[in-house]
């Protein structure tokens, strides 16, 4: 999935969330277009995605969180993206996500919950091995990841 990607959506860390960014400068190395969440109160709370560059400068968002600094007009919908790699608080193996509880995700992404064999974006979770639960009871607006990346291991979804 990581290899064939040519645009990636990350995230910046947050209350000791797995830390993406050596991820993200060796996806500038291999010359993959890196994006960034963006939360847009003119489009519902829905997350829109940045490129980011080494060199991007960022504001805080209302959460405190910093975003990259670029005109909207440059700003892409996940349906745009090839891999969405995803924070988490805790999931399960069959790839069940609990957030930070803001919806952000599973507002942008609920287009993939209507489609039973979608290509993009591929959804990969980031984690402490720790935050693997035993099982996660879905909520009906809960979008199932492809997997979830932890410290440990690479869990896939069937």
């Amino acid at each position: 999935m990581f290899r064939s990607a040519r645009r990636v959506a990350c995230y910046l860390p947050t209350d000791g969330e797995i830390d993406p960014r050596p991820l993200m400068q060796r996806m500038w190395q291999m010359r993959k277009h890196c994006y960034l969440p963006i939360l847009s109160r003119l489009f519902y709370d829905r997350l829109w995605f940045a490129p980011v560059m080494p060199h991007s400068r960022f504001l805080l968002n209302r959460f405190g969180i910093p975003e990259p600094v670029t005109a909207p007009r440059k700003w892409v919908r996940a349906q745009e993206l090839d891999l969405i790699l995803l924070p988490l608080v805790g999931f399960d193996l069959k790839g069940n996500r609990l957030g930070m509880g803001g919806g952000f995700y599973d507002r942008s992404l609920e287009f993939l919950r209507g489609r039973c064999c979608w290509m993009r974006p591929k959804l990969i979770g980031l984690a402490h091995d720790f935050q693997r639960l035993e099982n996660l009871v879905p909520s009906p607006w809960d979008v199932p990841l492809q997997g979830v990346a932890t410290d440990c291991a690479l869990y896939l979804t069937a």
